[in-house]
């Protein structure tokens, strides 16, 4: 038992890579599905959720609520989705939110730029010029919205376990070195690692019950047991830490919960 993150490109295949990889495994591949539960979740317009987590900082700057809010949010969907394991998840943020859990076995699929375009020629009728333009733009937002949030370029080949190149490859070539990959033991499941995941996803849903009224809010949890830190004034901290009680009650694991204030810094 195990969990796989594909990160890709547009027209890199990953896609179908994924969904080979999970029918052979008999695991449940997700994607746009977890914007879709997200938005629904959250009550946010599927559109600005999509941009939050695709477009590049000065889209994002465009959004009131701020995208600490929006990326909080996925971040939670995705993580409760892979905690039951056995999940193959393709699509952005997969590597960075889950990078210190050992039983995820970490993929890049990357195409040809040719190739690519061809498939961008023939899918939207426009030409090579056009298509070459739309896949360089794509690809640049993308890595400015990881340089952004997290100071890591997606193409850096250090955040995979393997990078994939499809050319000379099949994807049916991939598919079966992803699959031998997984039987080593480093990507099995252990108690360890299950519980390092169950902590993250607690972590992420308190922040997420939170963060629309502390927007910078920032949770630990520990075997049920969370700190939540909060930049505010020491004499609202009674006030706080009944709000945070309040909004994170119905939280399924949650045996206790501990605010701890950061006070303002004043600077002259």
């Amino acid at each position: 038992m195990s969990i796989i993150t594909i990160s890709r490109g547009s027209y890199s295949r990953g896609k179908e890579v994924a969904e080979k990889v999970s029918h052979a495994l008999g695991y449940e591949c997700i994607s746009r599905d977890i914007i879709l539960e997200t938005s629904e979740q959250f009550n946010i317009p599927e559109i600005k959720l999509i941009r939050a987590i695709h477009d590049s900082p000065s889209i994002l700057d465009r959004f009131t609520s701020g995208k600490e809010r929006y990326i909080s949010f996925f971040r939670a969907a995705l993580l409760m989705h892979v905690q039951k394991d056995n999940v193959v998840y393709h699509g952005l943020a997969g590597q960075f939110f889950l990078q210190d859990v050992p039983h995820v076995l970490k993929v890049r699929i990357i195409a040809d730029l040719e190739d690519r375009i061809k498939e961008e020629m023939r899918r939207e009728n426009i030409s090579a010029e056009k298509a070459r333009q739309i896949l360089v733009k794509d690809d640049e937002e993308r890595r400015k919205w990881s340089f952004y949030l997290y100071g890591v370029d997606t193409w850096d080949p250090r955040l995979y376990d393997i990078v994939i190149y499809i050319k000379n490859m099949t994807v049916d070539d991939a598919v079966s070195i992803i699959l031998h990959s997984l039987q080593r033991p480093c990507f099995q499941t252990t108690p360890q690692g299950q519980r390092m995941l169950d902590e993250l996803t607690l972590s992420a849903q308190v922040e997420a019950a939170l963060i629309k009224d502390f927007p910078k809010v920032k949770a630990h949890a520990k075997r049920g047991e969370v700190v939540v830190s909060i930049r505010a004034s020491f004499i609202d901290e009674t006030a706080i830490d009944a709000k945070v009680k309040d909004l994170t009650r119905r939280i399924e694991g949650l045996k206790t919960v501990q605010v701890n204030i950061v006070p303002f810094i004043i600077e002259d």
